[in-house]
């Protein structure tokens, strides 16, 4: 069953078109302001260099964490904002053009950098001061995603932000799958 439906989301993913990264934020502390950058160097295993999470325990699947601006405008139909600035949120990477929800368990490339989603990455509490009464629920859903990085390198505003084809893995391992399909 892990098999078909691997192979299902494979099918799903295949021709999906590239998106762009629109918006890049780095915290230098845990509850701490927001850098809003250009450019961004990805440290494999660790994080971002300049975010409070690339000097945690490496292997962390909470590296970078990912949002959509479509899933941004799904937050503004469900709290009445017109624009919610990225800052609020408090993710690293913007991107728009592709359907988030397919991109759990896929490998993005992102300039030189390469990713993997998998973890959802859910709204704290915070939200509701950040967007007002009702914040936290209006992301649930929408929050995006939680990724490691496989490869690090330059990511900068305006790059293309590429599905890789899954790896082949050795026979008898199975292929990461997404859940529910």
């Amino acid at each position: 069953m892990i098999n078909s439906q691997a192979r299902l989301l494979d099918r799903l993913c295949d021709g999906m078109k590239p998106g762009q990264l629109e918006w890049i934020g780095l915290r230098s502390e845990h509850r701490g302001q927001i850098d809003v950058v250009e450019q961004a160097d990805a440290i494999a295993g660790f994080g971002l260099a300049g975010d409070h999470r690339s000097r945690k325990t490496p292997g962390s699947g909470r590296q970078v964490t990912l949002i959509s601006r479509e899933f941004i405008q799904q937050v503004c139909l469900h709290t009445g904002h017109r624009h919610i600035d990225p800052v609020l949120l408090r993710r690293n990477l913007m991107i728009s053009g592709m359907n988030m929800n397919l991109l759990r368990y896929q490998r993005l490339q992102i300039g030189e950098v390469i990713l993997e989603p998998a973890a959802l990455c859910h709204p704290c509490s915070r939200m509701n001061q950040a967007l007002g009464p009702g914040g936290a629920a209006a992301m649930y859903g929408y929050g995006g995603l939680c990724a490691r990085i496989v490869q690090g390198g330059t990511l900068s505003v305006g790059d293309a932000v590429v599905r890789l084809a899954p790896e082949p893995k050795p026979e008898g391992q199975r292929q990461n799958s997404l859940p529910g399909l």
